[in-house]
């Protein structure tokens, strides 16, 4: 964990997020306390790294969600040298997607994985 941004306040919003119960909470919630654009980096960002976990290349995941390389770059090293939290999550959600069926939101999108080049 990174002392640099634990303190009293954000104790609280975590403690805050942590109490919202369905996805309609979280978009009214987060819709009143961050801006789109910082909703939207926070959900390129988490892409981002389910693209690289699943192999992309730097190029295929810059096209796929507009994403920068500096931005592609700073995912990949939380992913290989973070706290570990994108690694935690998107177990979570594999997991919690695995059950459903081809063609369901968050499912299995049948395409094949891209070929892994690594960084440029």
């Amino acid at each position: 964990m990174n002392s640099k941004i634990r303190d009293e306040w954000t104790d609280g919003l975590f403690e805050a997020i942590l109490l919202l119960e369905s996805v309609e909470e979280c978009y009214n919630f987060f819709e009143d306390i961050c801006t789109v654009s910082e909703i939207k980096a926070m959900a390129q960002r988490l892409e981002v790294a389910k693209m690289l976990k699943q192999g992309y290349t730097y190029i295929d995941i810059a096209k796929k969600t507009g994403a920068s390389t500096a931005t592609i770059s700073r995912v990949n090293r939380c992913l290989v040298y973070g706290a570990d939290g994108y690694r935690m999550i998107l177990e979570r959600l594999e997991k919690k997607h695995s059950g459903r069926s081809k063609g369901e939101p968050g499912g299995p999108e049948g395409s094949q994985k891209k070929s892994t080049g690594g960084p440029e």
